[in-house]
């Protein structure tokens, strides 16, 4: 594979600058104005065409282990506690195995989904909805359970590492609106409208071949003006293998760029830290890099997200 040279890296953005491209987006993101948000542009038309999609049959996760040690990106790990069988000898008779599990949602180690009611931007949520409809017993509207019936359409996978000749990128790294349309075209493809559009920066793999890092101090991700690309194309779901958003942040004033216009602005639902490692041969394989993909998040009521395992159907 040819190493692609890297272009100077993309301007950081100013509050004032990050202001203008926020009102920009919120203009665009006509397909994404109802509790939905974006995810009324996969209409019952475009989940039947993304049906079309299944040639081979095949199931791949997009997700990672729930992890249950801590590490530098994961200080509260997921619990895992075994509450059954008894101690006591369970050879005659009935016993059943029993365990829970207790997690936080959103941290930076464990695949999870985030509702349209995570993002608190200038006093509200997407939509204009006032930031008190999120309260200490759960979120009165814009939660998870818009996704109570699940998520299913068309998946595209543009894998920025690949077209750049690299294994990863580098914590701090930038993906531009330049690269993701390059993707395509090396890739063979066209993200359109309804899309569940999944991108690849190889933090799993730099993770795993590297060890873990604080990645809540230094991760790749997209650069905020990449989000016009998503708005061209008016997809309907964004999904990454790190957080989406670089760190450092890349605006002035603002942590989490990417996840205001994505959520707030465009009303995306967003998934943060999948696993492309298994999917990414397979579609090099198989010379295709769009699927059938089915996201289930759980039935979390009041939540701002869900733990997830969305799967890609080849």
């Amino acid at each position: 594979m040819a190493t692609r040279a890297r272009p100077a890296g993309p301007p950081r953005l100013t509050k004032a600058e990050f202001d203008v491209l926020h009102r920009h987006l919120l203009s665009r993101a006509t397909w994404a104005s109802g509790d939905r948000g974006a995810l009324d542009a996969i209409t019952p038309a475009r989940m039947a065409a993304a049906a079309q999609e299944v040639r081979t049959g095949r199931t791949v996760t997009l997700a990672a282990p729930v992890e249950t040690l801590p590490g530098p990106d994961n200080p509260e790990p997921a619990r895992h506690r075994m509450s059954g069988p008894p101690e006591e000898d369970a050879s005659g008779g009935l016993h059943f195995a029993r365990d829970s599990f207790a997690m936080n949602v959103h941290g930076d180690a464990d695949s999870h989904i985030d509702a349209l009611c995570h993002v608190i931007y200038d006093g509200t949520l997407h939509g204009g909805v006032a930031a008190s409809s999120v309260t200490a017993h759960g979120a009165t509207t814009l939660s998870i359970e818009a996704a109570r019936d699940g998520i299913v359409g068309r998946g595209v996978l543009l894998d920025v590492p690949r077209l750049r000749g690299v294994p990863w990128l580098e914590p701090g790294d930038h993906v531009t609106a330049g690269d993701l349309a390059a993707a395509e075209t090396a890739q063979h493809l066209r993200v359109t409208e309804g899309d569940l559009l999944f991108v690849r920066v190889g933090h799993r793999r730099r993770r795993a071949e590297l060890g873990p890092w604080h990645a809540a101090r230094e991760r790749a991700g997209l650069h905020p003006s990449a989000l016009e690309f998503l708005a061209d194309r008016r997809v309907a779901v964004l999904g990454g293998d790190g957080n989406n958003d670089t760190a450092p942040s890349s605006t002035e004033g603002v942590d989490f760029p990417v996840h205001v216009l994505a959520v707030h602005a465009m009303g995306l639902h967003l998934l943060d830290y999948l696993q492309f490692e298994d999917l990414a041969p397979v579609c090099e394989a198989e010379g295709r890099w769009s699927f059938l993909c089915v996201i289930a998040p759980l039935r979390l009521p009041d939540a701002t997200g869900s733990p997830v395992n969305p799967i890609a159907v080849l």
